[in-house]
This record gives structure tokens, C-alpha cells and sequence, in this order.
């Protein structure tokens, strides 16, 4: 006779403001007390605060004439919207987990490149 496994189940329970938020980037490093602080962030060129435009005789909206702040064209924004706090262990299983589904994407891709490949025999 065999004897069964232990096992747990986890139910997960969303906060109901949970919306999933687009990241391409992150900051952060070790806070005092040794845990994995992480701002991701949203990086992309800013909106203005203002524009002025010209207004034409007709009263169409014309050419730009000034733009709020000055340094617009020169600035990029990173806007952060959420952070993550997690122990130097938990940072480690991250770090595993994460390598595992990276694996499996790289997997994914390349068995697709090889069908991709294989499908086309070659030719264009």
C-alpha cells in the first residue's frame, strides 16, 4: 500500500484594486535592514505642461510658438507606480523562479524559430 503525499492548496486572493501595471525598467538595491527594495518604473519621453500656438486669421490652431516646460525635448520621465520589498531569501527565489520562466520562453522561442525554419524549407 502506498502512502500518500503530503499536500496544501493555495487559493489566491486579489486586492480588488489588483490591476497589473506595464514596467520597463526598475531601480532599487538592499535597504539598512537587508531586504531587496524594487521601484519598477514606466520610462517614456514627458507630456507638456503647455502649449502655445499661434492662432490664425481664420481661427485655426497654427504653429507652435512656446512649450511648458523649456527643457521638454531634453528631459525623459520615469514614472514609478509601484514598488516591491522582499528578504535576501525570498530576493534568491525570485531570482530562480524568474530564471525558470525566462527558460521556458527561450524554449518557446526557439522551438518556434526551428518550426519557423523547418516550414519554410529554406526558401522566402
Amino acid at each position: 500500500m502506498s502512502a500518500q503525499k503530503p499536500e496544501i492548496t493555495f487559493k489566491y486572493i486579489f486586492n480588488y484594486g489588483y490591476n497589473p501595471t506595464y514596467v520597463n525598467g526598475a531601480q532599487g538595491g538592499f535597504s539598512p535592514r537587508g531586504e531587496m527594495v524594487i521601484h519598477f518604473y514606466l520610462e517614456r519621453q514627458p507630456l507638456p505642461e503647455s502649449l502655445t500656438h499661434e492662432i490664425s486669421p481664420e481661427g485655426a490652431v497654427g504653429r507652435e510658438v512656446s512649450v511648458e516646460p523649456e527643457d521638454l525635448s531634453g528631459s525623459m520621465v520615469r514614472f514609478v507606480d509601484t514598488g516591491v520589498v522582499m528578504s535576501y531569501e525570498n530576493a534568491r527565489l525570485f531570482h530562480l523562479w524568474m530564471g525558470d520562466k525566462l527558460r521556458e520562453i527561450e524554449e518557446l522561442h526557439s522551438a518556434r524559430n526551428a518550426f519557423e525554419n523547418a516550414a519554410s524549407g529554406g526558401q522566402a
